[in-house]
């Protein structure tokens, strides 16, 4: 994102993201599980997240009201994000793009999506999914055309009832015509965690943001998963404990928003599903504490032991995303 009136021979200003590369060999692409029963062979279940905000959330409605109209007198016009019962929501797509973007980065995956106009310059192999019998690892989890993926994402919904107001600065763009790096070699972009989010400047609007430690609860809900897939999606939640990060979600990544830690609370078991629809009470077996983190920890080895997670490219994801940092966000341009 450079500055649109800065010289070509001005010194660069450090960025705040860097690059995960592509694997060097093209993807396997393979007919994904399906959809028409609970395979034997598969697991299926529940897990339960908590999130918490570690530097200012704001995921935009796409609406300005009234400061008024939102208990801010003071404050003319703001941002909206989306609520419910006075509580702020996380929609469950913006929460399911973050994860699948980093299980694309760290397995040998094909993008989601690519803008035409740049579909030229991306090697063939990494174009999206285009036949749902011919699917890379992350579209056969997540989704593809014609593929509605093996998990979802429920909306999360804050834990308490009102909101932070806040201040976020104008941003500009992404102009990777002017950056050699953003197509040689190839690759994934990933915005750096920062210390805190820059809040003022002369130029921005007012938002709705959660503020630090604000908590959200929420589900994601999988099935015919192995036990590889299950392991790199923990590792795409930051769950491995050799190579731990925080999520970078909503609006603001480049000032230092949006960082958020993730806790697994436990995980819901469908083993049995005849007992689902023989019996009203039947509630499927929880994971929690000791029990929740060895099943964590053989599902990531798994994961590793499979080579379904790229090592190199886990490694230098981890090095962007790693949280706590002492790292300060850009206040001016970059």
């Amino acid at each position: 994102m450079a500055p649109p009136n800065r010289p070509d021979n001005a010194p660069q200003v450090p960025k705040p993201y860097e690059f995960v590369e592509f694997p060097p060999n093209a993807p396997t692409l393979t007919s994904p599980a399906g959809h028409h029963k609970y395979l034997k062979n598969r697991i299926h279940g529940i897990l339960h997240l908590q999130l918490t905000v570690e530097t200012a959330l704001h995921i935009s409605t796409g609406t300005v009201m009234m400061g008024s109209d939102v208990g801010q007198s003071k404050i003319p016009l703001i941002k909206t994000m989306q609520t419910g019962n006075e509580k702020l929501t996380i929609p469950g797509s913006s929460l399911k793009g973050v994860v699948r973007s980093i299980y694309e980065a760290i397995t040998n995956s094909t993008l989601a999506v690519v803008t035409r106009k740049y579909e030229n310059k991306m090697p063939q192999n990494r174009l999206p999914c285009r036949s749902k019998d011919k699917l890379c690892p992350a579209s056969r989890v997540f989704g593809a055309l014609d593929w509605q993926g093996l998990i979802s994402f429920q909306d999360a919904r804050c834990v308490k009832k009102g909101f932070a107001p806040g201040f976020m600065p104008s941003l500009y763009r992404p102009r990777p015509d002017q950056r050699h790096k953003y197509f040689n070699p190839v690759s994934r972009k990933f915005y750096y965690h920062a210390i805190k989010a820059v809040a003022g400047g002369t130029k921005g609007i007012p938002t709705q943001q959660a503020a630090g430690q604000y908590t959200f609860e929420t589900q994601l809900q999988f099935m015919n998963l192995t036990q590889a897939e299950l392991g790199t999606l923990l590792a795409s939640l930051g769950q491995d404990k050799d190579y731990p990060f925080s999520l970078k979600v909503g609006a603001g990544k480049p000032i230092g928003m949006g960082t958020m830690t993730v806790k697994i609370t436990q995980i819901q078991r469908t083993e049995l599903m005849r007992d689902r629809y023989s019996d009203y009470n039947t509630e499927p077996p929880s994971l929690t504490d000791s029990e929740l983190q060895t099943f964590m920890k053989q599902a990531i080895a798994a994961a590793h032991q499979q080579k379904l997670i790229e090592l190199p490219q886990l490694k230098q994801l981890q090095k962007i995303l790693a949280y706590p940092t002492n790292r300060e966000a850009p206040a001016g341009m970059y």
